[in-house]
């Protein structure tokens, strides 16, 4: 059982609000609403009983506090016992694992050189389920691809999206598109699949994987063809385009979610370098600014 989900469920407890709770644990009031709706999920039962007034545990809420502040108390012991409660502060980071590769080779070790205490928590998914996350409270920066315009996203640039195939893949071969793409929720499935249709281009789906090492080794077998962004093409693979019969693809845009409240130096620091590899590389095109004339 997560026990960020039982922290924040035992404050709006003894807060008797989700407002007062966000103020105590440092996040937003949605985070907060969102945790708790995370958790009755998983135990199956309301634990509140929300009125315009007062927030009030249902009988399943009273039942689940006293074990919820026991393993609350169990989880401190533990790190107490094994000196965490010494070591430095915790980043909690989200990241899709082809922007990983490219960019946490150079962040890691200079984050680390000016931080040595700081402790780097790293989760990979797509960026759908990262955001998500986010909100959730249960991650403190998430650098990912948009998909639908949210508060705490800043945009950082655009990235073109591309075609890959194998080196020695004769894509005018192919009667008939084979694709390896991400399961359904990808950004980048949705663009590949659209511009397809729209060029009304035959495709089939023969390899789903939400790893890239799984979409890469049947790309780089000559087996489908993939979408991806210039910093990504895998090793044996080339870019292919319209001269090969495959629709043109559009841009797109990378952003940064990052926690607003309390922040540290070290978060901070964080961010900032995240921020100039990002919009230092190649293939992003920084946002223009705004004519103040």
């Amino acid at each position: 059982m997560d026990t960020d989900l039982l922290r924040a469920f035992v404050t709006v407890a003894e807060c008797e609000g989700f407002s007062a709770a966000g103020k105590v644990l440092h996040r937003t009031q949605s985070a907060i609403s969102l945790q708790i709706k995370r958790l009755e999920e998983q135990m199956g039962n309301p634990l509140f009983e929300r009125t315009s007034r007062s927030v009030l545990l249902t009988a399943s809420g009273e039942r689940l506090l006293p074990y919820a502040r026991h393993m609350l108390k169990l989880e401190s012991e533990a790190r107490e016992a094994l000196g965490e409660s010494r070591r430095g502060e915790l980043i909690r980071f989200g990241t899709s694992e082809e922007q990983a590769a490219t960019y946490l080779p150079d962040l890691l070790p200079r984050h680390a050189e000016r931080f040595p205490e700081t402790r780097l928590d790293i989760t990979c998914d797509i960026s759908a389920a990262l955001v998500e996350r986010f909100q959730e409270g249960l991650l403190d920066v998430v650098l990912s691809i948009r998909h639908a315009p949210t508060p705490s996203g800043h945009l950082l640039g655009w990235e073109p999206m591309v075609w890959v195939v194998a080196e020695h893949c004769d894509v005018l071969a192919w009667e008939t598109l084979p694709l390896a793409l991400n399961p359904e929720g990808c950004i980048f499935r949705a663009h590949a699949l659209s511009a397809l249709g729209r060029a009304a281009k035959r495709w089939e789906l023969h390899y789903v994987s939400p790893s890239p090492t799984g979409i890469n080794l049947a790309v780089q077998a000559g087996l489908a063809a993939t979408i991806k962004t210039p910093r990504s093409v895998p090793k044996g693979c080339r870019i292919v385009g319209e001269a090969e019969g495959l629709p043109p693809l559009d841009q797109v845009e990378v952003e940064l979610h990052r926690r607003s409240d309390a922040p540290s130096e070290a978060l901070e620091a964080f961010c900032r370098e995240l921020q100039r590899l990002v919009c230092g590389h190649d293939g992003v095109a920084a946002p223009q600014p705004q004519s103040t004339a």
